[in-house]
């Protein structure tokens, strides 16, 4: 007899992304907000740890980064072994997992590389230790297809104040897009006014996106379950803007979904499968 396994046949198998982030132990942001939108949108998700840390809605109360080694030993072992058609990058915590990464991409390419430039949680606690931003502006940047900041991100990137009129906005993009990513889509949750309106632009395209903003404190994970959206949807094949604009229908939904939750006692998750729920569940 034998004994060995033998996979079986299958018309199909879903496409396939990697997260490559922290853990949030809370579960709103991170590695877990990336896992539960690409499941919620018709992809199997992978992915490779770079810290763990002790968060809750309240804020993030201890850091824990993986050994750089480690994450390359996680990154060789997922892309070695499962077609990724899409990755993306959320909190890399220090410049030496950031070099690690850098390594690795360089033996396995992904078709397409979202870079979510994670510095602060929405606490204010700091993700990223101040002297790996240099290495991510000059490395990392330029192998994205798509970078994801919001307006505090993009200003520390550029070195200059938050951007304060649309205007400013755009000209920040086209600095961010001038340190060599493919294209740029720069978030405006963080702004005022009563839709927030979100700039993708890269060579020879730019185009808004934009969505009612909601009167919601359960904002927890927003940018993390954005990036990862997009991801998926590149993972699928669509077009970047295709993609960008299919993420924002689902992060609005997630966030209105969530808005009456009551899960911890600050800023609390999104609602990942709110298009799934239809069973009262009180």
């Amino acid at each position: 007899m034998n004994d060995a396994f033998v996979r079986p046949e299958s018309p199909s198998a879903p496409p396939v992304a990697l997260t490559i982030a922290g853990s949030d132990s809370g579960g709103g942001a991170g590695i877990q907000a990336d896992l539960k939108t690409f499941a919620a949108l018709g992809v199997y998700g992978c992915s490779a740890l770079t810290a763990l840390t002790a968060q809750n809605t309240r804020g993030v109360q201890s850091v824990h980064p993986v050994p750089p080694a480690f994450v390359s030993a996680q990154l060789r072992s997922v892309l070695a072994d499962f077609p990724v058609s899409a990755a993306k990058t959320g909190m890399l915590a220090n410049a030496d997992i950031i070099r690690a990464l850098l390594d690795t991409l360089g033996e396995f390419e992904p078709r397409a590389l979202v870079v979510d430039p994670v510095m602060l949680a929405t606490s204010g606690d700091r993700l990223l230790e101040r002297e790996a931003e240099a290495l991510l502006i000059r490395e990392l940047l330029p192998r994205a297809t798509l970078i994801t900041p919001n307006l505090p991100e993009a200003a520390a990137l550029l070195g200059e104040g938050i951007a304060r009129t649309r205007d400013d906005r755009w000209r920040q993009a086209e600095r961010l897009l001038a340190l060599g990513p493919e294209a740029v889509l720069l978030k405006g949750g963080h702004g005022t006014g009563p839709d927030a309106e979100d700039l993708l632009l890269g060579a020879g395209f730019s185009e808004t996106f934009s969505r009612p903003r909601l009167d919601t404190p359960n904002t927890h994970g927003s940018g993390c379950t954005l990036a990862a959206a997009i991801t998926a949807g590149l993972a699928r094949g669509l077009s970047l803007p295709g993609a960008v604009g299919e993420a924002k229908g689902y992060l609005q939904g997630a966030l209105a979904a969530g808005a009456r939750w009551q899960l911890g006692g600050g800023a609390g998750p999104l609602n990942h499968f709110h298009h799934q729920m239809s069973i009262n569940i009180n």
